[in-house]
């Protein structure tokens, strides 16, 4: 049965990202208004959380289709069983500690981002996501004609934040299950919004090299752009807590999962909506460099 959200409210958590989402029912099925709600509410907020929504795998699909066709779980993990679009993010398989958006190393990235909590901590675990559109407004002119002209090659061999000499067994098997399959790809630094028109700094933890620039400029040019999107006001803190559901638009948006809750157990389930190609200032799509993606997510 489709359901009509009445009393639905958005309520800011932060000035320039982040909204609660209040009068919704996402375990049920929506209808084209709600969805239009939602969308329109996702492209100005960037990240949406909504509060007492239990939602089992197959529901969480369900939701996350709203906004468009599913990608596979991941180009190279492995999904929960029995349950192919769905990746667990668990912290018994590490903790991804570092800025990133998901999976920029293939051609086409996700277009959203949904996370439903399994298992929280008493205490931390909370997730930043950073709105990468408003970093771009900052930037100084000059700055911002640099970054207007570059590409940036992103990777899944990144350099991981845990130093490789302290990397236990479960770690190495991990790390080689992440790069079983090589990715390079070629996107524009600074993005065009496929649906809003608006530009913002494309790059986290999978952008390792800036095209024509040594790696020791790259990490330069990078670490001073990256710098914008992790700014104190362009960030909105989530704390994660049972029946939770954050939906996050991953074409203009970064996150950093922080690891700061003792090795308790936390548990996450994600499902992914299939984003289109990047386009740049120059109307250039982004172009593959090494690796096939096509059983993740077919290119747009």
């Amino acid at each position: 049965m489709t359901i009509t959200a009445t009393d639905r409210d958005i309520r800011q958590i932060t000035g320039r990202i982040g909204a609660e989402v209040v009068g919704v029912d996402i375990t049920a099925e929506l209808d084209a208004g709600t969805v239009g709600f939602l969308t329109q509410a996702l492209h100005e907020h960037k990240a949406l959380v909504f509060r007492q929504a239990p939602l089992d795998d197959a529901q969480q699909e369900r939701f996350a289709a709203h906004f468009g066709q599913l990608t596979t779980a991941h180009p190279t993990v492995a999904s929960a069983p029995g349950v192919p679009r769905v990746l667990p993010v668990d912290s018994d398989r590490g903790v991804a500690n570092h800025w990133h958006t998901d999976v920029t190393f293939v051609q086409a990235p996700p277009k959203a981002t949904t996370l439903a909590s399994k298992t929280v901590p008493p205490y931390g675990g909370e997730t930043l996501i950073a709105n990468t559109g408003a970093a771009y407004r900052d930037l100084p002119e000059p700055l911002r004609l640099l970054a207007d002209s570059l590409w940036a090659v992103h990777t899944n061999d990144y350099d991981y934040a845990q130093p490789e000499e302290d990397w236990d067994e479960v770690t190495r098997e991990r790390r080689a299950e992440f790069n079983s399959i090589a990715y390079r790809t070629a996107h524009p630094v600074v993005r065009v919004h496929p649906e809003t028109g608006e530009k913002g700094l494309f790059l986290g933890g999978f952008a390792q090299r800036i095209v024509g620039l040594s790696v020791s400029e790259s990490r330069d040019v990078i670490r001073l752009l990256q710098a914008y999107v992790t700014r104190p006001e362009n960030v909105v803190r989530v704390s994660w807590e049972p029946d939770q559901v954050v939906v996050f638009d991953n074409r203009i948006t970064q996150h950093y999962a922080i690891d700061n809750y003792d090795g308790l157990p936390r548990r996450l389930h994600r499902v992914t909506v299939a984003g289109d190609v990047p386009v740049g200032l120059s109307g250039e799509r982004s172009r593959v460099i090494e690796g096939d993606a096509s059983h993740y997510t077919a290119p747009a």
